[in-house]
């Protein structure tokens, strides 16, 4: 199978990781990359072999480029997606789809229009972890599923991140930077959503940074940081989802799925790996499972690669953009029902995606 020229824009941290991807995917050619600290671009290009360094303006000229992997921060992802659409190239980005929905939206759309295909991370659903869990579903072991839980607790990110400010500015919170993995794995484990309804608060309007190099300076908090909600999905089945910033500790699970004839306790979504615990009806033990997947390492960039190989065959994508904005839509409408006291109706759905086929040679996506 011809690989796919691949170029990167943002170089920060991430995007070795990415890197690293390009060099295990034969489908995946990372040529170029592109920053806008152009210091920063020729580090990472040296670092991976990676033989043009490039301006934005460039990388989305170049021709050879096919598809572009969008790794800025958030707020500028859709300016980006949109000036690669827009130069005819297939676009993959970083978590979230955009901010807003009409972003996100106007993203697909111009897609659309110009025949290109659209993935957004997470990707980490494809791991091992979560696989082996979609295996255990998808072959009746818990038999109807009735609902599932997640919970993302944590104390917020002052007393560690170098610059913590954004995660409590517009495009930020809980439920932006952490909800994509939750949302995403339960849209895999269980299918799309058809409603959701919630509650949010900001719990301490003013926070102090106490890691380094800002310590002692303010936060001023513009964003929930505690949010509690609950979906319904198409199949009847109901989960609760908690993301915060206030908790100081918690022992609660990171996601469960309840079903007429067992539990299954998943794995973190941000992690590819397990381990993946089954306890039956009638049963007082849980049961570890071996998993039934590759990619159990930190494999982010493998949505990208399964990307490739479906614009190289015409299947479709499993981190596609519909499942992208349908999950933009389920964390603003948390958000939304909360302000309203309402339910919200999804206005969006996407496909299932398809589980990956067991067995697979490592570093291949298709049998």
């Amino acid at each position: 199978m011809k690989s796919v020229k691949v170029g990167i824009i943002g170089c920060g941290n991430i995007s070795s990781i990415y890197c690293q991807a390009g060099q295990k995917f034969d489908v995946l050619d990372i040529v170029a990359c592109a920053d806008l600290d152009y210091e920063r671009a020729k580090a990472r290009a040296e670092e991976y072999g990676i033989s043009k360094v490039y301006t934005v303006e460039d990388l989305l000229a170049d021709p050879e480029i096919e598809l572009v992997i969008n790794l800025t921060i958030p707020k500028a992802h859709a300016e980006v997606c949109i000036a690669a659409l827009e130069a005819g190239k297939h676009v993959y980005v970083e978590k979230p789809l955009a901010v807003t929905r009409e972003d996100g939206q106007r993203i697909l759309d111009i897609a659309k229009e110009k025949g290109l295909l659209v993935g957004g991370a997470p990707d980490t659903f494809l791991g091992g972890g979560i696989q082996t869990c979609r295996k255990l579903i998808d072959d009746g072991v818990i038999g109807q599923v009735v609902g599932a839980t997640g919970f993302m607790m944590s104390p917020g990110h002052e007393s560690w991140h170098p610059a913590p400010e954004f995660y409590y500015q517009v495009g930020g919170g809980p439920m932006f930077d952490m909800g994509p993995y939750y949302i995403t794995a339960f849209i895999n484990l269980l299918g799309p959503i058809r409603r959701v309804t919630g509650s949010t608060r900001i719990s301490f309007p003013e926070r102090t940074i106490t890691s380094q190099p800002k310590h002692g300076q303010k936060i001023q908090v513009e964003v929930p940081t505690h949010i509690t909600g609950i979906l319904d999905f198409e199949n009847g089945a109901i989960a609760t989802l908690i993301t915060s910033f206030d908790v100081a500790g918690s022992n609660l699970p990171n996601i469960e799925v309840y079903g007429s004839k067992g539990t299954i306790h998943v794995p973190d979504p941000n992690t590819f790996g397990g381990p993946v615990y089954l306890r039956k009806h009638g049963s007082r033990e849980w049961e570890e499972i071996p998993l039934t997947h590759g990619y159990i390492d930190n494999s982010r960039g493998v949505g990208v690669a399964d990307m490739a190989y479906a614009l190289r065959s015409g299947r479709p994508h499993r981190a596609n953009g519909d499942l992208a904005y349908h999950v933009l839509d389920v964390m603003h409408g948390i958000h939304d029902a909360s302000i309203s006291g309402s339910h919200y109706e999804l206005k969006s759905t996407c496909e299932q995606p398809k589980p990956l086929p067991v067995g697979l040679e490592e570093y291949t996506l298709d049998m």
